[in-house]
């Protein structure tokens, strides 16, 4: 009997920790990022018809799938991110870059948090803050980061190593 009662209370133990882990979304507030508000181009990218955005749907470092974004996100100094931004190249395109503050902000879900993002359309996103090239006013060093586990946007200094980024591309083919 005190095997099965092990059991149960792992069993419990494991539910309590995924659902610690799991997005909160209220039901009561209007999504601000719905499904219908992007076109997904089938290649890892998205089309935010709001803004006109091409956006990366998974975090540097994840792989798209297909369906899914795998593997870790790496984290970046904000002059790796754009050093990396420069030279990168997905879906056919060239052209990403790190996204000023507005557009990153542009794609927070109001609705969600842990993480404050559409996880239809940007899978397995971290609950974790994301470089903008908007510079932080005040502070040379500093820059605009937005924090995706609630959607607050800040100043952190540049040379705070392991942030995420998300590229974008402005130009729609």
């Amino acid at each position: 009997m005190k095997i099965m009662q092990k059991m149960m209370f792992a069993a419990t133990l494991l539910f309590v920790v995924i659902a610690a882990n799991a997005q909160n979304c209220n039901d009561n507030i209007m999504p601000t990022t719905p499904d219908s508000r992007f076109i997904d181009n089938g290649d890892g990218t998205v089309i935010d018809k709001q803004t006109n955005l091409i956006w990366m749907r998974c975090i540097l470092g994840q792989t798209w799938t297909g369906t899914t974004c795998t593997d870790e996100n790496v984290g970046y100094t904000w002059q790796e991110a754009l050093q990396t931004a420069v030279s990168y190249s997905f879906a056919g395109s060239d052209g990403w870059r790190v996204p000023n503050s507005n557009e990153l902000e542009s794609i927070v879900e109001r609705a969600c948090y842990k993480p404050a993002i559409n996880l239809s359309i940007f899978p397995q996103t971290p609950s974790s803050l994301v470089w903008t090239t908007t510079p932080y006013v005040g502070d040379y060093n500093g820059v605009w980061i937005v924090d995706f586990e609630d959607g607050y946007e800040g100043g952190f200094s540049k040379t705070i190593p392991f942030m995420n980024v998300r590229l974008v591309r402005s130009d729609i083919d």
